[in-house]
């Protein structure tokens, strides 16, 4: 149950991404970028926190914008690497 969970969040979230960084992507590519994302999040600001609270509840209003913020800066360097603008 966990897992369907995750995916529909990542879903979520990276649509959320992809609108905010004009970046139109399937269904898949969404949940790509959103589970990504908030793996990516989640590594960059518990590292700078130190913080763990990230991972004990995913509905945590902070979790989620670590997550969104985590898929937006997937997406930025993804579309530097691929198109050499940021967008």
């Amino acid at each position: 149950m966990h897992l369907i969970i995750a995916l529909i969040m990542g879903g979520i979230i990276g649509w959320l991404a992809g609108m905010v960084m004009r970046d139109q992507g399937g269904i898949i590519w969404n949940v790509l970028v959103g589970c990504v994302g908030s793996i990516v999040g989640r590594f960059l600001f518990g590292a700078l926190s130190h913080d763990n609270h990230l991972r004990e509840n995913p509905f945590d209003p902070m979790t989620l914008l670590v997550a969104f913020l985590g898929a937006v800066v997937l997406l930025a360097i993804y579309n530097l690497v691929r198109r050499g603008s940021l967008r």
